[in-house]
């Protein structure tokens, strides 16, 4: 005779019943109040993005509207803090952290104010969370008409400042770091912008954060998929596509063994036959109706 399974979920009356309830409550409840393109209207939305959501290691200086301290957007600061201020050569550098430890609903607010409170804090300084009040707005600190001139790094080295012997536990916690990261560049093309390739061992991915409304672009996706033009050349497949920060990010599968400026050519190509397809005001074919349906099965959403 068979043993009874015992059923490890909360019993329905139970604390812990209640607890994963309201946990879940909450968690709904930020998702549907939560800015749905927070970084909208901001020439570097998809860059901010990229490297809020996926880029290991990247720094930019940000192109302030006001102040005279020079503060630097990074993927993720140590401790994965929202802030720090640190002296640099010649003076005090404000770090803001776009991979954070805690975030509101407002995702750009939160950057806006630890911008904010970057520019006037002393050197030594840190932020563990950003707190925006009503009406802070990223563009109204940084220039929206600006790109970023962002720097990809291999490593997690620039944590610690030039010329500065660290402490031992800071040089474990940089250590560890770099163990893990993997390689990642940021592809230079003519009309190219936010196309992020990153080696992940056994295959490498291109992940590109595209400007477009997602319901366009997935049509534009279908109509380039019908006529076999989605792929970036041969060792390229295409792997589906998520959504996040309102934007849709389209994903390729790549042959490791290339470098990743040799994918630039395509990428731009590809980005040339979409935008074809964004011009096409036309209902889909029947064929391009099957590629829509098979690119939406192969498309999640990251919150």
């Amino acid at each position: 005779m068979g043993k009874s399974k015992r059923n490890s979920g909360p019993k329905p009356d139970s604390n812990r019943a209640a607890k994963l309830a309201e946990r879940r409550a909450a968690q709904d409840s930020a998702a549907a109040t939560a800015v749905p393109r927070p970084f909208e209207g901001l020439a570097a939305e998809c860059d901010l993005v990229a490297l809020r959501e996926f880029v290991p290691s990247a720094t930019a200086p940000l192109p302030l509207t006001a102040g005279e301290r020079a503060v630097v957007a990074a993927t993720v600061l140590p401790g994965a803090v929202a802030a720090l201020v640190r002296d640099e050569t010649d003076a005090a550098t404000g770090f803001v952290g776009l991979q954070v430890q805690a975030s509101s609903t407002d995702v750009a607010a939160d950057l806006a104010a630890a911008v904010t409170w970057a520019v006037a804090a002393e050197p030594g300084q840190s932020l563990t969370a950003a707190e925006a009040s009503e009406g802070t707005h990223l563009a109204d600190v940084i220039d929206a008409s600006a790109l970023l001139e962002i720097t990809v790094h291999q490593d997690f080295n620039w944590w610690i400042p030039e010329g500065v012997t660290p402490a031992p536990e800071v040089a474990a916690t940089v250590e560890q770091a770099n163990s893990v990261i993997m390689p990642s560049a940021r592809l230079d093309a003519d009309g190219v912008v936010a196309a992020w390739w990153v080696d992940a061992g056994e295959k490498a991915h291109l992940r590109w954060v595209r400007p477009e409304d997602e319901d366009e672009l997935m049509l534009a996706l279908a109509r380039v998929h019908a006529s076999g033009g989605l792929h970036l050349g041969e060792g390229s497949r295409y792997a589906g596509s998520f959504r996040t920060h309102g934007l849709l990010v389209p994903v390729f599968d790549l042959d490791p063994e290339k470098h990743a400026q040799e994918w630039a050519p395509a990428t731009a190509e590809l980005g040339e036959r979409l935008a074809q397809a964004l011009a096409v005001d036309t209902p889909l074919t029947s064929d391009e109706r099957r590629s829509r349906d098979g690119l939406r099965g192969r498309q999640v959403t990251l919150r």
